[in-house]
């Protein structure tokens, strides 16, 4: 079984129990809510079809254990084939959907707390080089708009998100102090980002003709409107596909970012400035070679 469609009113019922619940948690955003949703499907769907021999089968909570799981979980991995990332995705979904369970007492046990997530390969992202990024550069400028060069040396520059870059609002930037407010990051928390002199000068002159009344920084030349990431995505492509380069996403672009500052700044800062919660997902931008740590050991040689 590869995906499930339709599941039990009272399975669709609980979904809804659940989502309601978190409306309450202001750091959910409406993205985030959708995910659970459909994770949480995905497992009442596997779970009522799982036995053959029954033909009408209801989600009842109670009735998932520990086992249940873990068949889920290797059911995810050995039969529907998944990514380990979604593997765990659809588990974490699931060990707050029972914590929540438990909350309301719905249950009077967690039967998700020994399940344990599938082990993932971490790999690096991929690094831009400043060729690549002068090629994408160079494509913008001579193909593209002062809007779609604008937003790409915003990304380089300052490692935004793509949801954070299409939820700018002009009001967001501050030329003077040489900073920008994300207003909308990961878990809607706050956070304000330095702006270097390209940087600076780039949205000075892009921001002259912006048109005073628009309510976002970077809106679609179509409709005025919000830019949506889709869109924003095929943007990038765009110009990657005119620069002739390979396999570039708008992710890397905050990677690029990444990777240049981490050379150069403390790793608690550059979290700061990326909207990391955790210093372990900025550690993928450093470079441990045993070169480079042997030349650091020696620095503080006395002779």
């Amino acid at each position: 079984m590869s995906e499930t469609t339709g599941i039990s009113k009272q399975g669709e019922q609980t979904i809804h129990d659940f989502i309601y619940a978190l409306t309450t948690h202001k750091d959910l955003n409406p993205k985030t809510l959708k995910e659970y949703a459909s994770d949480l499907k995905h497992f009442i769907g596997w779970f009522e079809s799982s036995d053959p021999q029954e033909k009408e089968a209801i989600f009842r909570i109670e009735e998932v254990t520990t086992p249940t799981l873990a068949q889920y979980r290797e059911a995810a991995q050995k039969v529907m084939e998944l990514k380990p990332a979604t593997i765990n995705r659809r588990l974490i979904t699931l060990k707050r959907f029972f914590e929540w369970a438990v909350s309301e007492s719905r249950i009077r046990r967690d039967p998700s707390k020994p399940v344990k997530l599938v082990p993932e390969e971490k790999v690096r992202p991929r690094q831009i080089t400043d060729k690549e990024e002068a090629a994408l550069i160079a494509a913008t400028e001579h193909d593209g708009s002062l809007r779609d060069l604008t937003l790409l040396i915003v990304m380089i520059h300052t490692g935004l998100r793509t949801m954070e870059i299409c939820d700018l609002a002009p009001g967001d930037i501050q030329i003077g102090s040489g900073q920008l407010t994300v207003r909308s990051g990961k878990r809607n928390k706050q956070r304000e980002v330095p702006l270097n002199a390209t940087c600076s000068a780039a949205l000075e002159k892009y921001m002259g003709v912006l048109p005073s009344d628009s309510p976002f920084l970077f809106p679609s030349e179509k409709t005025g409107e919000r830019l949506t990431e889709r869109a924003l995505r095929h943007l990038i492509q765009k110009y990657r596909k005119l620069a002739q380069l390979e396999g570039l996403s708008a992710n890397d672009l905050r990677h690029r970012f990444g990777y240049v500052m981490a050379e150069n700044t403390p790793l608690h800062r550059l979290a700061q400035i990326m909207g990391h919660d955790s210093l372990d997902t900025t550690m993928i931008y450093v470079k441990t070679t045993h070169t480079h740590l042997q030349s650091e050991v020696k620095k503080i040689a006395w002779q």
